[in-house]
């Protein structure tokens, strides 16, 4: 079984957010961090390498720096890393992502494909469906628990209070749920093995049937109208009152504001 788990390298948000003058994120200005759901999806693959030997693949787009993530993964135990990296990738949209994503995994071999549900820096839940459809390949969202049978895969789908129980023949795309399990932590020999491992890096020129006109700031549809890291608030209304006043002046706020 060849598992290939597509991982994303997003800000730490508790060190703050940086923007590019067009709206982007600057990546290579802030911390960063595997994206959660990601991990969860890596760690169901590990599993699956526990249990059946599956060989596991992780596959992420970004900048050279991304090369870090991949490098996590396979300290956690990961057999292979992949890195996308090309400057006329950057700025890309969910579409474009998928669809340079997608052109990677046209090259390799694949029997089951698992992304996290979103990422933490975009939350669009767009990227793993996209990409079955380019692939033209069943997709199955929301996993919360998943296995094996047979040539199949059985996947507990969230739904509202409950969930949904759905079988797809592989080679299948499944979207992880960071709920899914409790992903494993890197391990030293992991660590010193991931340092000496060697990443396969991959331009525009190794994707497979994908046009430019789809790639990159210039290939996605959607355009970033204005971004900002925080959202300022005015120094708000000051008053000094006695005690009786003041819960008479509060009252009287919440009734304005229709609260009470």
């Amino acid at each position: 079984m060849k598992v290939v788990v597509c991982i994303k390298q997003v800000p730490d948000t508790k060190g703050g957010v940086k923007f590019n003058p067009d709206g982007t994120l600057d990546r290579a200005a802030m911390m960063t961090i595997m994206n959660p759901d990601d991990k969860a999806g890596l760690e169901a693959a590990l599993r699956l390498k526990d249990q059946y030997g599956a060989e596991v693949t992780v596959l992420t787009m970004g900048l050279p720096k991304a090369e870090d993530v991949l490098r996590e993964a396979m300290a956690m135990g990961a057999d292979k890393g992949v890195l996308v990296t090309d400057r006329v990738l950057g700025g890309a949209d969910t579409w474009a992502t998928s669809q340079t994503l997608a052109g990677a995994l046209r090259n390799m071999e694949y029997d089951l494909i698992i992304t996290g549900r979103q990422a933490i820096d975009g939350d669009t839940a767009q990227v793993g469906p996209q990409i079955s459809e380019h692939l033209n390949i069943p997709v199955i969202s929301y996993a919360q628990n998943l296995k094996i049978e047979g040539d199949s895969v059985i996947v507990e789908r969230q739904y509202d209070d409950r969930y949904h129980v759905l079988k797809a023949k592989m080679p299948c795309l499944i979207t992880a749920l960071a709920e899914l399990n409790e992903p494993r932590y890197m391990t030293p020999g992991g660590i010193f093995d991931a340092c000496k491992a060697e990443i396969t890096v991959w331009g525009r020129n190794d994707l497979k049937d994908v046009e430019d006109s789809n790639l990159g700031l210039k290939g996605s549809p959607t355009q970033i109208a204005k971004a900002s890291d925080k959202v300022r608030k005015g120094a708000g209304e000051k008053v000094t009152l006695d005690p009786a006043e003041s819960v008479e002046y509060i009252v009287g706020k919440l009734k304005e504001k229709h609260v009470i």
